[in-house]
C-alpha cells in the first residue's frame, strides 16, 4: 500500500491460464502515464489488501474457468464473500469496476466475473465504472481494450469525488458543500482530454505506448495491387497506417546456465495443490476404422496401486509434454542446440521495473532448458499481442518488424484475429514467418504460459471396472496451412498416440508368449472430479444421454455403472435410460457397437443412432443429426423432463452439436406444452438451476 493515496486505486485480478493478469498488468503499465497508480495483487493474497477498509477505488480483472467457476486463485475469495452471514452494507463504502474474461461458446459466459459482480452489488458495492464482459471466441480485446480506455476517465472521476468528499467533513458547512455543484465538473474537460488522448508517450523510451509511422518510415515496398494480405503480408490501409501499439513490458526475468549437473524436479512439483498419480497405459484400442476422418482411440489405465477414485461423469487431467521434434526445432532456431541439456537457474532480473515481479510458478528454479520446454511452457499457444510487441524488439528486419508492429497494434486487430488467433498459429510458425526474429530465453519464458494438463471424461465405472480407468479421445489434427508450412497432431492426444504404438501395432520384440506388453508406458494424471455431472442419486429416476462421436464417452461410464447396480440390487427400481447417438458412417467411426448388450441386457432402454454421411436409399431420408431424431421423440423426452422429473444429459461439442440439441429441446418443450417459445426457454433455464439439464462440453 505504498501508492500515493490521492492517486492511488486498488488492482485485483484472479486468472487461470494467465490472460486475466496479462490484462492487469497492462492497466498498472499504462496508469503511469495518466498520472496514477495501481497497487496490483493477486485477488488470493488477501492478506496484501482489505476491502473492508478499502476507501479508494477497485478494479476486478477476472476470469472464468470450467463451464462457468470462478478461476482456482479466487474460490478462497468468492467463499468468503458468499458468506451468508454477511450483512446487505458490509460493502457499502467500495467503489469498483469489474473486467470478466470468458468464452460465449460456453453456456455460463463470464460466470466468474458475473458471480462476483452480483455478490459484491448484493452486499452494497457501488459501480464506479460499466462491467466490460470480454468474449475470447471473437477476441478479447474487442471488449478489453475500450474499457481499458475509458477507465482512467471513471477512475480520475471517482478519486476527485472521493477527495471531495473527504473534504467536505472538514468544512464547517457541510450541508451548503453538499448542495453546491461537484466541483469535478469543471475539471471534466481536462480529464476527458487525458483519457481521450489514447496515444501516449512513455517519456521518450522505446516502451512508448504508441508507435506512429510511415510506411516510407522503415523502406517498405508498396504491396503490388493484388497482392492478398496474410501472416507475413500486410495491404492497405493498415500498411499506411500509424499504428497504435501496446506499451512494451519491462523484462524481469534472468537466465543463467550453470553446466550440466543436476535433476530436474518430479512431476508433481508441476501441478500445483492437487496430488499427482503415475499410472501405467495397459490398453489401447482404435475404435474407428483407417479410413475414418477422425481417429479414435480407447485407453485403459491401471490405478489399482494408487488411492485414486472416480465417479462416473468425473473427469481427470494428463500432464502431457511438448513434441520432442518441436522442441528441438525450437532450440535450434534459438541457437541453443547444443544446451539443451544444460541445467538453468531461472530468477528474478535485478533492478527490472515490473512491478511485484517474480518467477513464474510453473517455471522451476533449476532445471534443464529441455525441461522448461518440454514440461512447463505452452509452445503451441497463440501468441498474445504483448509478446508480438516484446518479438519486435528482437526483429532485424524491417519489413518483419513493421508486420509484428501492425499484428498487435489496434490497426492490424483484424489481421491478427485472422492471421494468428483463428488460424491458431502458434509461437514456433512465428518463428519460421518471421526469421529474422530471435528472441532471447528470458522473453519465452516471460511470455508463454504455463503447458496445462489436459482434461479429458472418465468412459468407466469403478464399480464395473475395479482398478481400471478408461478414456476416449480423437487424435486432433491440424493441417497445413499458408501460415504453418506443417500439419501437426494435437499437443497431448499426438503424445498419447505416440506412446501407445506399441500396444496398438505390437511387433514380436514387444510382446510376450501371452500377448502381453512387457514394460508397460506410465503417464502422470490427476483427478478433477464433476460436482454435477453424475447419475441421478435415485435410480428409479429416467434420464436421457445425448452424446454423438466422443460425447459418448462419460456414458460408457454411465451404463456400466447402471448395469452393476441392476446385477448387485435386483429388488431396486431403475428408471427408464435413453442414449442418442450419431457419427458420421456406420462402418466407420460407430464406436461403441457393443452398447446393444447394454441394450439387451435391459441397462439401456432407447438406443437411437443416426450417421450424417451415409446414404440411404429410403423415400424418406433417415435424420442426419442426434437433434433430428431428438425431435422424433418429442413426446417421449417432454414426459421424462417434465411429467417423470428426469434427467437429460449432453456431451460433446458445444458449437456444432449441444447448442443444437438444446434448440430442439426448446421446441419439443414449446409444442407439447402448447406454450411460446419463451415460455419453453424458461422451463429449459430452470431444468439447468434444478440441475437436471446438464451439459460437458467443449469448442
Amino acid at each position: 500500500m505504498c501508492c500515493d493515496s490521492k492517486r492511488r486505486f486498488l488492482l485485483l485480478y484472479a486468472t487461470q491460464k494467465g490472460q486475466a493478469k496479462a490484462i492487469a498488468e497492462e492497466i498498472w503499465q499504462q496508469a503511469g502515464a495518466h498520472g496514477l497508480e495501481a497497487d496490483m495483487h493477486c485477488i488470493s493474497e488477501m492478506d496484501k489488501y482489505n476491502l473492508e477498509t478499502e476507501k479508494d477505488p477497485v478494479v476486478i480483472v477476472i476470469s472464468t474457468t470450467g463451464t462457468g467457476d470462478p478461476p482456482d486463485t479466487a474460490r478462497k475469495f468468492v467463499k468468503k464473500i458468499q458468506d451468508t452471514t454477511l450483512p446487505p452494507a458490509h460493502f457499502a463504502h467500495l467503489q469498483y469496476g469489474l473486467l470478466g474474461l470468458g468464452d460465449s461458446e460456453y453456456m455460463f459466459f463470464c460466470n466468474g466475473g458475473k458471480t462476483v459482480d452480483r455478490r459484491l452489488q448484493e452486499l452494497g458495492a457501488q459501480h464506479f465504472y460499466d462491467t466490460g464482459l470480454a468474449d475470447d471466441c471473437v477476441g478479447l480485446e474487442l471488449v478489453v481494450d475500450p474499457w481499458i480506455d475509458g477507465l482512467w476517465l471513471a477512475l480520475k472521476e471517482a478519486l476527485l469525488l472521493q477527495k471531495e468528499k473527504e473534504g467536505m467533513n472538514n468544512v464547517v458547512n457541510a450541508v451548503t458543500s453538499s448542495l453546491s455543484p461537484a466541483p469535478h465538473v469543471v475539471h471534466e474537460p481536462n480529464l476527458s482530454s487525458e483519457v481521450q488522448n489514447l496515444k501516449l508517450e512513455d517519456e521518450g523510451t522505446k516502451s512508448s505506448n504508441v508507435l506512429s509511422q510511415k510506411v516510407d518510415d522503415i523502406n517498405l515496398v508498396a504491396p503490388a495491387r493484388n497482392t492478398e494480405p496474410s501472416l507475413v503480408n500486410s495491404v492497405p490501409p493498415v500498411s499506411q497506417s500509424a499504428l497504435n501499439i501496446p506499451a512494451l513490458s519491462p523484462e524481469y526475468i534472468e537466465v543463467q546456465f550453470e553446466g550440466t549437473h543436476g535433476e530436474n524436479p518430479h512431476m508433481s512439483s508441476l501441478i500445483s495443490e492437487k496430488t499427482t498419480f503415475e499410472v501405467p497405459v495397459t490398453k489401447a484400442v482404435q475404435l474407428t476404422r483407417e479410413d475414418a476422418i477422425k481417429t479414435a482411440l480407447l485407453l485403459e489405465l491401471d490405478i489399482s496401486d494408487t488411492v485414486f477414485d472416480y465417479q462416473p461423469g468425473d473427469a481427470f487431467c494428463i500432464i502431457c509434454p511438448n513434441n520432442a521434434n518441436e522442441v528441438e526445432e525450437l532450440l535450434d532456431i534459438l541457437g541453443l542446440s547444443e544446451k539443451g541439456d544444460d541445467f538453468v537457474c531461472v530468477k528474478v532480473k535485478q533492478g527490472t521495473k515490473k512491478k511485484g515481479a517474480s518467477r513464474p510458478q510453473h517455471i522451476p528454479e533449476r532445471s534443464t532448458l529441455k525441461f522448461i520446454l518440454t514440461w512447463c511452457l505452452e509452445i503451441r499457444a497463440v501468441p498474445k499481442k504483448a509478446f508480438l510487441r516484446a518479438l519486435v524488439e528482437c526483429t532485424s528486419d524491417a519489413g518483419e518488424k513493421r508486420r509484428l508492429q501492425e499484428l498487435c497494434s489496434r490497426q492490424g486487430a483484424s489481421d491478427y484475429m485472422r492471421f494468428i488467433r483463428d488460424s491458431n498459429v502458434c509461437f514456433l510458425d512465428l518463428l519460421h514467418a518471421f526469421p529474422s526474429c530471435k528472441p532471447s530465453l528470458n522473453l519465452l519464458i516471460e511470455h508463454l504460459p504455463k503447458l496445462q494438463a489436459r482434461s479429458y471424461s472418465v468412459s468407466s465405472s469403478n464399480l464395473y471396472q475395479p482398478g481400471k480407468l478408461c478414456f476416449v479421445f480423437n487424435i486432433v489434427e491440424f493441417p497445413d496451412c499458408p501460415a504453418r508450412p506443417v500439419s501437426r497432431k494435437g499437443v497431448c492426444t499426438g503424445w498419447l498416440a505416440e506412446l501407445v504404438a506399441p500396444l496398438l501395432h505390437p511387433s514380436k520384440n514387444t510382446l510376450d508368449t501371452k500377448g502381453e506388453s512387457f514394460s508397460a508406458e506410465k503417464i502422470f494424471i490427476f483427478p478433477r472430479p464433476n460436482n454435477t455431472f453424475h447419475l441421478p442419486t435415485d435410480p428409479s429416476v429416467p434420464f436421457i444421454m445425448v452424446g454423438p462421436g466422443t460425447g459418448i464417452s462419460p456414458f460408457i461410464g454411465f451404463l456400466q455403472h447402471r448395469q452393476k447396480l441392476r446385477e448387485q440390487h435386483t429388488d431396486w427400481e431403475f428408471g427408464e435410460t435413453w442414449l442418442f447417438f450419431g457419427c458420421r458412417h456406420q462402418d466407420r467411426d460407430y464406436l461403441f457397437k457393443q452398447l446393444r448388450c447394454f441394450l439387451e441386457n435391459g441397462t439401456l432402454t432407447h438406443l437411437k443412432v443416426c450417421f450424417s454421411r451415409d446414404s440411404s436409399a429410403a423415400e424418406v431420408a433417415p435424420p442426419k443429426y442426434v437433434q433430428d431424431v431428438i425431435r422424433l421423440y418429442a413426446k417421449e423426452v417432454a414426459r421424462v423432463l417434465l411429467e417423470e422429473k428426469g434427467y437429460f444429459y449432453i456431451c460433446g461439442d458445444k458449437k456444432h452439436m449441444a447448442d443444437g440439441v438444446s434448440d430442439a429441446v426448446v421446441d419439443i418443450l414449446s409444442m407439447e406444452m402448447e406454450a411460446d417459445r419463451l415460455e419453453a426457454m424458461k422451463v429449459l433455464a430452470m431444468l439447468r438451476e434444478e440441475k437436471r439439464y446438464l451439459q460437458d462440453v467443449w469448442s
